[in-house]
């Protein structure tokens, strides 16, 4: 995989404290800090059971590393920092990832804000502390609540812990909150009503997610994918639906569910992409920086963060940033013929 070279004059735009503009207009705003590759489930359309590659642990950042790569994204104007896997809660540190990251501010002072996407297994032992380290916002990833179905998409029966960490987050004062769903055909698209009904009762968005070209396997058939407006037929069948305005730069488009105050949303990354308001760059466990989750490009930190050179790692950081962000393509091009998966698979790039 090709590694860009920031230093090249033309690839940058701006310098130390502009903001991160690229060559389309879009100001990014937000970035999504893998902590590792590994997690606690083997979702059927993210990795295979066994014989699994995992990143090697001499290549994983260090806390200081991903603090001294976020310090400088918040200079150039990154305000979120979402940490992901893998499965961020097995990261053995990820109370005091939080706590330092927690404490950078942006230029004009004010804290950035810190948000998790997790499983949910081990948030009920780990949330109390989370919270009081800075976490502000929790995705939950689960795209069914029966348990024989649970069993048998994860690989693993662990529902009841998923379950309590949704109940520990609904009691909590983490607002949003919003649950996750990859919607699949013949595995759980039966089951979308129910979803939201159980996201309605722990004060919570139910996200439906267009499941994307993204699988270990790259075995994803466009014929099989339930589409946005698939989810939206079957929820209109129990709700009335009223388009909620002001998306900006979200993944999600919402819809308020019988006038509100609830909401559901569909992220349709395939039928009805988000690309010309994306403002999200990426950076995967091993100090890979990428500005599209489709990109087949990545650019290398590790050398700069490790180097036992002289020279100033947060300008050489600054440098790979811009180039990054000029890279960026105005969109992932999955309805073109030309489109190619990602090597990576979504656990190792970061959701």
């Amino acid at each position: 995989m090709p590694r860009p070279d920031a230093r090249s004059p033309h690839a940058l735009a701006g310098g130390p404290g502009d903001p991160l503009v690229d060559t389309h207009g879009r100001v990014h705003r937000d970035l999504r800090i893998s902590l590792t590759d590994r997690c606690s489930l083997r979702c059927t359309y993210c990795m295979p059971e066994q014989g699994n590659e995992w990143l090697a642990r001499s290549s994983i950042l260090s806390t200081d590393e991903i603090v001294r790569i976020a310090t400088v994204a918040a200079a150039d104007g990154v305000t979120t920092f979402r940490l992901t896997g893998g499965e961020p809660l097995l990261r053995t540190d990820i109370v005091d990832v939080v706590r330092r990251l927690a404490a950078i501010a942006a230029p004009d002072g004010r804290p950035v804000d810190i948000a998790m996407t997790t499983n949910g297994i081990r948030l009920r032992e780990l949330l109390p502390e989370l919270t009081d380290a800075g976490l502000r916002r929790l995705n939950i990833s689960i795209d069914t609540v029966r348990r024989d179905r649970f069993h048998e998409l994860t690989r693993r029966d662990r529902l009841d812990d998923v379950l309590d960490g949704i109940a520990a987050a609904a009691a909590s004062a983490l607002r949003p909150l919003k649950l996750n769903a990859v919607a699949m055909r013949d595995v759980n698209d039966d089951e979308l009503v129910d979803l939201v009904e159980f996201a309605v009762a722990h004060d919570a968005q139910m996200r439906f997610i267009e499941q994307m070209p993204l699988d270990a396997g790259h075995t994803w058939d466009r014929a099989r994918m339930v589409t946005q407006d698939e989810i939206l037929a079957t929820l209109s069948a129990r709700w009335s639906l009223t388009p909620v305005p002001g998306r900006g730069g979200a993944p999600a488009a919402r819809w308020l569910l019988d006038g509100g105050p609830h909401t559901v949303g569909v992220i349709a990354s395939v039928t009805a992409p988000f690309c010309g308001d994306c403002d999200r760059l990426r950076l995967t466990a091993d100090g890979q920086l990428r500005n599209c989750l489709f990109s087949t490009t990545e650019y290398d930190l590790l050398p700069i963060l490790r180097s036992t050179g002289s020279g100033d790692r947060e300008e050489a950081i600054d440098r790979m940033l811009r180039s990054c962000v000029h890279g960026k393509l105005p969109g992932h091009a999955i309805n073109d013929p030309s489109f190619l998966q990602p090597a990576r698979g979504m656990n190792a790039i970061g959701g």
